[in-house]
């Protein structure tokens, strides 16, 4: 904990410094851009736009995961719909999450449910394959076990399947965030009215670099919390079967 927070006054020394050197409009300094947070905070701009986007990455977020959990294991444990399914996969990986974020709104109009299908379907592919490569690695022993057991659907799916799937699980999770979060700023600055994307492209429109550190900043600060307090914790829980390196 101490060499993180070193790490941080650091951080912010080079800064500091940096914005001495720089034009004070292309880099504020740390003070500047904590008056903007505050003012914004005061308003209550900043934590309205804040909650926007952060509602709108849980939403696309549980979507894509539970899609790609589904569609990975079915992809995982039946060629069948493997084939099928992997030249879906294929374009939906090369596909510019632009592309699909544009198209969205033409289809479906500048709405909420166009910005969150447009992110989800950008992080369902990567779910999907990482699942399936997990339904892959499946004990079929453990399969084999519950077969001749007569387990209920319901309990080898709690007791034989997500305990071996939990590792890819937190994985898929782990990387997904980083990407959900990214596409959901880029979502709302073209074509949202709110959002902490859009104050972004509003900052940008000002050429307010202030206002754009005091509402990246924290949101950035948000995933870092939600990475260290809830990604982190999961993947060390489903993982602590794994023999640690020496």
């Amino acid at each position: 904990m101490a060499l993180r927070i070193l790490s941080l006054l650091l951080l912010i020394a080079i800064w500091q410094v940096a914005s001495m050197i720089a034009d004070s409009r292309l880099l504020p300094a740390p003070l500047a851009v904590v008056a903007v947070i505050v003012k914004e905070a005061q308003s209550g701009a900043l934590f309205f736009n804040l909650g926007t986007t952060l509602a709108r990455v849980v939403v696309s977020f549980g979507l894509a995961m539970f899609f790609g959990t589904l569609f990975g294991i079915l992809m995982g444990r039946n060629e069948t719909f493997d084939r099928l399914g992997d030249s879906w996969l294929v374009v939906l990986l090369n596909l510019p999450a632009l592309v699909i974020i544009v198209l969205a709104y033409i289809w479906m109009g500048l709405t909420d449910a166009a910005a969150i299908l447009a992110v989800a379907l950008n992080k369902l592919p990567n779910a999907t394959v990482t699942i399936r490569e997990g339904a892959r690695a499946l004990d079929s022993g453990l399969e084999e076990m519950a077969t001749v057991f007569a387990m209920p659907w319901r309990t080898r799916v709690r007791h034989v399947l997500l305990p071996q799937l939990a590792p890819y699980i937190a994985a898929a999770t782990r990387s997904g965030l980083s990407i959900v979060w990214k596409i959901v700023l880029v979502v709302e600055l073209l074509g949202r009215s709110n959002g902490v994307g859009f104050e972004i492209g509003t900052a940008f429109q000002l050429f307010d670099v202030a206002l754009l550190l005091a509402y990246a900043l924290p949101f950035v600060g948000i995933m870092l919390v939600i990475e260290a307090f809830i990604v982190q914790p999961f993947e060390q829980h489903v993982s602590r079967w794994r023999p640690k390196a020496a």
